[in-house]
């Protein structure tokens, strides 16, 4: 074995080292999220942040940032797209990065962060956010104080450096004009379905579903579509989340609510869409780029393509809605499947967005996206966030929140220092419909396909082309080897129209 190779295998055992303590953390919060005592809450943030920082001390050492730097130069005539050398360039940028952050910051951060979504979950649940301001505004805080130190030397701003974390090297210039492409024909749309005098029946979803019900069938579509179940599981939580405590070891979580049926599928099958994200990622490489997700507007465009493109078209429903009907036969009785699937595409205005329609939904994520950039940069301070919160919903939604907890507390990122993770989620509606209208033409006739309950030619289309490769390429890139044309808009105002215009009768003028 050359010196070369050794350096090489030295590097991978330290990052795989680093991810064994990540993924133990990992454990650690996927534990507090499902079940863990609530007096346990303060002891879980030391458990967690003392293993952050043993990982960053390692992602951080001098003598690994010394081996990947000489890796970089013995693997330029390498491909840049290889294993080798982009573990090289990964690890090194993420080593870079780190290097920028003391360890006792990230300790900090971490140890906020889980009494964060504690003090979160507390607020949510009594409706208060005062419960949550001071907690917040520390989290703030931190998250401000890293970015300014990830941003130095960079040409990004302190918001971007933290976006930075999320979707590499993305600018807010970039994202604000797929948010420009998006608006004006997202709310043309919208007001043309609003006058509309044909209107879809959503009572019909708004019966008394049994839980044990709805956890049967969620458990059983997941599968149906590709979930696996012998390297994962479905479990429940507040928020609905993915992560992924091992090579094969994927978590994924949701919540029901049983008088609302589109919170659990769908929440499911998005989840499901993350975690088989991950499930298609190399598991000899995990803890390694080429076994690690690209970006989080990737991971977003697999659970929205299953949750929307997928599990809401007519022919996934053709094929389940005979199965839905045994499962919720008294609740779905004399219902016919063209009532049902118009009343699962319906669209309006609502307060939730993990239950917010297809044409509403990135209206939802423009409001965050605004707001999160005004707590860093000061603007707006988190005393008057319920405020702004509440007026962004009335100016742009046309509706008000009763409560905190239908407003400003619905999400849990803000709590976790999820800071610039809210943008991805628009990316990953772009990237979907561009990803499943190229899908369609290269593999033929996917609605004869899901029809008949066959998803697996478009799982493995999705594996060769985004999951297989980690992160040797970048998101952009990804996106244009698979579809033949960087990322754009028009795929997702087309999809949207193309279903939504049918269903509310409107004809283009």
């Amino acid at each position: 074995m050359s010196a070369s190779q050794k350096r090489f295998e030295s590097v991978c055992a330290r990052a795989r080292e680093a991810m064994l303590l990540h993924s133990t953390a990992d454990t650690l919060e996927w534990d507090e999220r499902t079940g863990m005592p609530i007096a346990a809450g303060e002891y879980r943030a030391q458990q967690i942040s003392t293993l952050r920082a043993l990982v960053h001390e390692r992602r951080t050492d001098s003598a690994y940032g010394d081996d990947l730097q000489q890796l970089i130069q013995e693997s330029e005539n390498e491909d840049p797209h290889g294993a080798v050398a982009a573990t090289a360039k990964q690890l090194h940028r993420d080593w870079e990065r780190d290097c920028k952050l003391p360890t006792e910051l990230v300790e900090r951060i971490s140890q906020a962060t889980v009494r964060g979504q504690q003090k979160w979950d507390a607020a949510r649940q009594a409706d208060d956010f005062s419960i949550f301001e001071e907690t917040l505004e520390h989290v703030i805080n931190l998250k401000r104080e890293s970015g300014q130190r990830l941003s130095e030397g960079t040409d990004r701003s302190v918001y971007e450096a933290l976006l930075d974390e999320y979707e590499p090297d993305a600018k807010v210039n970039d994202i604000q004009q797929v948010f420009d492409d998006l608006r004006t024909p997202l709310v043309q749309l919208i007001a043309a379905i609003k006058e509309s005098s044909r209107q879809p029946d959503t009572s019909i979803l708004e019966r008394t579903y049994c839980i044990d019900d709805q956890r049967d069938f969620s458990h059983y579509v997941a599968e149906q579509i590709g979930f696996d179940f012998e390297r994962g599981r479905l479990d429940e939580t507040s928020h609905p989340f993915c992560t992924t405590l091992g090579p094969h070891d994927c978590r994924i979580l949701t919540r029901y609510d049983p008088h609302w049926l589109p919170a659990g599928l769908f929440g499911t099958m998005h989840e499901a869409g993350h975690g088989m994200y991950e499930q298609g990622l190399r598991p000899d490489w995990f803890g390694l780029p080429p076994g690690s997700y690209v970006s989080l507007g990737i991971h977003e465009s697999q659970s929205r393509l299953w949750e929307n493109q997928v599990g809401r078209s007519r022919p996934f429903w053709e094929w389940l809605y005979p199965q839905t009907n045994e499962a919720f036969q008294s609740q779905l009785d004399g219902i016919s499947l063209d009532t049902f699937h118009f009343a699962i595409n319906a669209v309006r205005p609502s307060l939730i967005r993990v239950e917010a329609d297809e044409a509403t939904y990135n209206l939802h994520i423009i409001i965050r996206f605004d707001l999160e950039q005004q707590l860093i940069d000061g603007s707006l301070k988190v005393k008057d966030l319920p405020d702004a919160w509440n007026a962004r919903y009335q100016s742009d939604l046309g509706i008000c929140p009763p409560s905190d907890a239908d407003g400003v507390l619905q999400d849990v990122h803000w709590s976790a220092g999820l800071i610039g993770y809210f943008p991805t989620y628009t990316l990953g509606n772009a990237a979907a419909a561009q990803l499943f209208d190229a899908a369609s033409e290269q593999i033929g006739d996917l609605d004869e396909l899901f029809a008949r309950g066959e998803f697996r030619l478009l799982l493995d289309w999705l594996r060769e082309r985004i999951h297989f490769d980690g992160r040797c390429y970048s998101g952009s890139e990804l996106i244009e080897r698979a579809t033949g044309s960087p990322l754009s808009a028009n795929h997702l105002i087309n999809y949207l129209k193309s279903k939504l215009e049918p269903l509310y009768g409107i004809i283009e003028s």
